[in-house]
């Protein structure tokens, strides 16, 4: 834990959030949440200050963040894009859909902008096959998305940014 980069707030918040749940490893998925939702992501020497206050190997921790699609070891942008590439969405066009996000804001999946506004990535499925190509931004879902649109719904977010 030398090398810890973290702010003393950021430390003292986290370790808050193992006290509120008794410092008690079977709580570690509500902990991971609960942290990832103040501190908007897990990197390495946060994974290491949950397993120190719950007395459970780094190592488990990690495997946890890593299985699960919801956590991140990377900071998200202000304003997350998910492309839907579930089958009727991909069948409908998502691949271009993406491919068109990744050229308008320059990033991979996986990736933020360098201005932090915005953050890429793929999911499996919204719920809302009958509206295939589905995309959120910010949790906002976007139906039946024509490629050509992308621009104009990511300029209608920046202006908010």
């Amino acid at each position: 834990m030398e090398n810890m980069k973290l702010s003393c707030a950021a430390i003292a918040k986290v370790k808050e959030i193992c006290e509120n749940h008794n410092n008690d490893a079977g709580e570690l998925i509500n902990v991971l949440h609960e942290t990832q939702n103040t501190l908007g992501y897990l990197p390495r020497e946060v994974q290491e200050l949950v397993a120190k206050n719950l007395n459970i190997p780094v190592n488990r921790v990690n495997g946890v963040v890593s299985f699960y699609a919801f956590f991140t070891e990377k900071p998200k942008g202000k304003h997350p894009i998910s492309i839907c590439l579930g089958t009727a969405c991909y069948v409908r066009g998502s691949d271009k859909v993406l491919e068109e996000v990744k050229k308008v804001l320059g990033i991979e999946v996986g990736e933020t902008t360098p201005d932090g506004v915005f953050s890429l990535d793929c999911l499996r499925c919204v719920g809302a096959c009958g509206l295939a190509p589905v995309m959120t931004i910010s949790g906002k879902v976007f139906g039946n998305v024509d490629p050509k649109n992308i621009r104009k719904i990511i300029e209608s977010f920046e202006a908010e940014a």
